[in-house]
Order: structure tokens, then C-alpha cells, then sequence
């Protein structure tokens, strides 16, 4: 039975994982970052190394990412990913219509916001982007000495956001950072996903105890820091837990859904006296009449965009399925051409 180091987080029945894939040379090891191409996975003996991947696994679609399990070959590549559970997803940035993995196997998501004035709509879908494959959410507004009603506005903005979590946190209170810690079980893995500036770094330094993170400095026309991570990397802390800190996010999209991120205007809307309501002004619409008028506008909001996704989703299906009808069009026919001559 191979022992898991600490350092690398917990995986029940990994040997058997292994196993399955029928290759007694495999051994595992988890994505600490990406570097270009290359991946730094530490091993089961605890030693990180860079390493690259077989073909298929350095396409974007199917790349390791920060927090996967995987299986190393007899070369020292990465051979194949283990099934991955609590799985961070957004719509890729840009033009291209994608999925962007963010973080694998994720037990955890603390979603970041500074104070004086944290972004609630933002906080809202990355609230989404964790729930959407189960993944428990917690709230941090960093840079509360900044903001002397901090405590109160992070409990506000946790009744919005629907999460039993919610703290303010500034690096120069040990008490508030030690709040942050309990949240942090040993063995489990946590990511911080906010925006630039927002402190992840800086927390990240303050739950080491070391200044292990590169952080920027503050600018002084509104206290915000500047960016400075620029790949997502997973750390142990001294405790056991694990966390992997984020360069900050531009952009949220949606993939697959909000999950139970809206569970409480959902049940609202299953009360409602029609079945098609659309919450606007039927008569005996739960929703209007009870629900919280800013989490209703953000819920349709985001239900408006998964649903432009899955009509993106639906046509690009189309389109494959006509392309591979045309190709299995064009093989018959030279098939029979062939067989004329």
C-alpha cells in the first residue's frame, strides 16, 4: 500500500486507481503548477519535479492543471490524469468558446473580495463556478482594517451569497487569520479565487506564517495591490491543509451551471402557481413576492447565460454530427467510385 506524504493532500484508494489502469510501472503524484508546457509534480516520495506529458495530455483540452492526481510512467511522464472530483469550471476568457479548468480536486473554495468595497455580483458567480460540482464555498474580505463596519459587511455579504462562512480578515490580526485557518481541515484542499489585488497572496503568506508568496505593493489612491501571481500553485501549510493560490480572475463565465448556489430562490420558484412562470407579473409568483429582489435579478442573470451556453454547446454538437455525416458521405462515395472503376 503506497503512503501518501502529507504534503499532497488526501486520496482514498489510490493504489487501487493505479491499478486499473493495468500498468504496474505507473506510480502517482499530484500537480503542484504548470510551467509552460511542463507540470512540477511531486511524487509519492515527496519530491517535486518537473515534468513533461505523453501527446494526447498536453492538448488544452485534456492538460493537467493544478491539484490533479496522475499517473507517471516508467520515463517520468505524466501517462494519464485519475478521475478528478471537485472540479473548478469556467467559460474559457476571450473569443473561443471553451471550458477553462481552474483547480482539480478541490475540497473547498475560498472566494476572495476586498474591502472597503467587495464585488458582490462577482463574488456571486464564483459562488457558481464552485457549487456547480458540489464544492463547498467560504467568504474572506481581506484588508478589513480598512473598513471599521468589515465584520458586519461579511456577514451581509454571506446571507447574500447564501454561505454559513463568511469572514473579515486583516493580515495584521492573528485572530482573524487563525478564523480562516479552522475552515482549512488538515488533508484538504482549498483554492482562493478573486480578483487582482485582492490579497490572496498576501494571505496565503499570512496562513504559512512565512512570506513564501511574491506580493505587490499596495497603490496608494485606493489600497488596492497589484497582481503578482502568475500561475495557480498548491502549498502545503503547516497544519496539513493545502492551498493553491490563483492569479486573479478578469472574467467568471458560467460552464456548467450554478448548482445549489441560487437553492434558495430555486424553491421559491418551485412554489410558484404556474409551472412556466417567468416571475414577471403572473399572479402567485413566489419569487417576486418573496424573493430578495438583487439575488432574483443575478439568478436570472445567470440562468439567461447558461442558457446562451447550452444553446452554444447545442450547435456546436450539430455541427460535428453534420461533419462526421458529410466525411461517412464522402467515404461511401469514394468507396463505390472504386468499386465502378
Amino acid at each position: 500500500m503506497q503512503v501518501i506524504p502529507a504534503g499532497l493532500g488526501r486520496r482514498p484508494d489510490l493504489q487501487a486507481e493505479l491499478q486499473r489502469l493495468g500498468e504496474p510501472l505507473f506510480t502517482a503524484g499530484r500537480v503542484l503548477a504548470q510551467h509552460r508546457g511542463r507540470w512540477l509534480v511531486a511524487g509519492l516520495d515527496g519530491t517535486p519535479q518537473l515534468v513533461a506529458a505523453r501527446g494526447r495530455l498536453r492538448s488544452a483540452s485534456q492538460a493537467p492543471v493544478t491539484g490533479d492526481w496522475v499517473a507517471l510512467d516508467g520515463d517520468g511522464l505524466i501517462a494519464a490524469l485519475l478521475e478528478r472530483h471537485g472540479t473548478i469550471v469556467r467559460r474559457a476568457a476571450g473569443a473561443a468558446f471553451a471550458s477553462q479548468v481552474l483547480a482539480a480536486n478541490v475540497d473547498l473554495v475560498l472566494v476572495v473580495e476586498p474591502l472597503p468595497d467587495p464585488e458582490v455580483r462577482r463574488a456571486e458567480r464564483l459562488v457558481a463556478l464552485a457549487l456547480a460540482d458540489g464544492v463547498p464555498a467560504a467568504l474572506a474580505l481581506t484588508k478589513a482594517d480598512l473598513d471599521p463596519s468589515a465584520d458586519a459587511v461579511a456577514r451581509q455579504v454571506g446571507r447574500r451569497l447564501g454561505l454559513a462562512d463568511a469572514l473579515a480578515v486583516s493580515m495584521r490580526d492573528d485572530g482573524a487569520v487563525a478564523a480562516v485557518l479552522s475552515l482549512l481541515e488538515p488533508g484538504s484542499t482549498t483554492v482562493l479565487l478573486g480578483p487582482s489585488g485582492a490579497g490572496k497572496s498576501t494571505l496565503v503568506n499570512a496562513l504559512l506564517g512565512v512570506e513564501r508568496q511574491e506580493v505587490g505593493a499596495v497603490r496608494e489612491h485606493d489600497g488596492r495591490g497589484r497582481h503578482t501571481t502568475v500561475t495557480r500553485e498548491l502549498l502545503a501549510l503547516p497544519g496539513g491543509a493545502l492551498v493553491i493560490d490563483t492569479p486573479g480572475i478578469r472574467e467568471a463565465g458560467l460552464w456548467e451551471g450554478t448548482g445549489d448556489a441560487f437553492s434558495d430562490i430555486e424553491e421559491l420558484a418551485a412554489r410558484c402557481r404556474f409551472a412556466n412562470c417567468s416571475h414577471g407579473s403572473e399572479p402567485g409568483c413566489a419569487v417576486r413576492e418573496e424573493g430578495d429582489p438583487e439575488r432574483v435579478a443575478a439568478w436570472e442573470k445567470l440562468q439567461r447565460e447558461q442558457a446562451w451556453v447550452e444553446d452554444r454547446r447545442a450547435a456546436a454538437r450539430d455541427r460535428a454530427s453534420r461533419g462526421r455525416q458529410h466525411s461517412r458521405i464522402q467515404r461511401e462515395a469514394r468507396r463505390m467510385k472504386g468499386d465502378d472503376e
